[in-house]
């Protein structure tokens, strides 16, 4: 990775000033250029940005100078700028005369769109790059790097998609446990529900049946209560009748003693008259 990082181009900063005026801020961009790549322990984004400014003061003089595009593109690239970087080498591509020049700006390109994380795009520059120039090692470092980080994101996404499908499966089984969870108890509450229904009918029932007995009790109590009360309203009357019967059997009683006593009166006084 570090080694990539510091295969940008840089060859074309050495140009042909057209007049004064443009071989001064070329040579001033290059100078601030170069500064900035010898401090390895930083990046150094102002440097990089004020070669860029020297680079396009030389581009309003003469505009459409392809090495001092070239440049401006680096200095791009430099500050991390990297879709600008991007347009501007995929501008000088097709702008260079040489095939060595093209496969150099094809290069940068691949470069560009490979810190954007362009992978597919990285490559297929690369490859484009090789076709101009097939003995650039550099490149070929480069297509191999990006292949393989191809490789491993493609590798990342199975794994991401492995997890997921497992991740949906232990869900869906985590749904259908939960599902099943939830038909049991329903299950179980309609069957206590059920139970309880039975048993407030069974206990509706008794009290039903308690109330029946209690009122067939009141009613057994209340006929007992009235027979006991005719028994009582008869004997009484039969005792009255026997009552009357005794008096009047001992009336008759009377009536026939004093008879006979009447009777045996006459019989003595007649027997005395003899």
């Amino acid at each position: 990775m570090k080694r990539f990082i510091i295969t940008i181009l840089i060859g074309a900063i050495s140009v042909i000033a057209y007049g004064q005026n443009e071989r001064k801020f070329v040579r001033n961009g290059n100078k601030l250029f170069m500064e900035a790549l010898k401090d390895t322990s930083r990046l150094d984004t102002t440097k990089f940005a004020q070669a860029e400014e020297e680079y396009r003061k030389a581009l309003n003089k003469r505009p459409g100078n392809e090495q001092w595009d070239f440049n401006l593109g680096d200095a791009f690239y430099k500050q991390m700028r990297f879709e600008d970087a991007e347009r501007k080498f995929e501008e000088l591509s097709d702008k260079l005369g040489t095939p060595e020049e093209q496969a150099r700006a094809l290069h940068n390109k691949g470069n560009s769109q490979l810190m954007q994380q362009k992978l597919d795009e990285s490559i297929e520059s690369y490859k484009e790059a090789l076709r101009r120039n097939p003995s650039d090692l550099e490149t070929k470092y480069n297509l191999a790097y990006a292949q393989m980080l191809k490789k491993q994101q493609e590798q990342q996404q199975q794994q991401q998609q492995n997890q997921d499908q497992n991740k949906d499966q232990n869900k869906d089984q985590q749904d259908k446990d939960k599902q099943q969870n939830q038909d049991q108890q329903q299950n179980q509450d309609q069957q206590n529900q059920n139970q309880q229904q039975n048993q407030d009918q069974q206990n509706k029932d008794q009290q039903n049946q308690d109330q029946q007995q209690n009122q067939q009790q009141n009613q057994d109590q209340q006929q007992q209560q009235q027979q006991q009360q005719q028994q009582a309203k008869i004997s009484r009357q039969d005792a009255e009748q026997l009552l009357q019967a005794l008096e009047n059997d001992e009336k008759d009683i009377q009536d026939k003693v004093k008879k006979e006593k009447a009777a045996k009166a006459r019989r003595v006084r007649t027997e005395k008259e003899w």
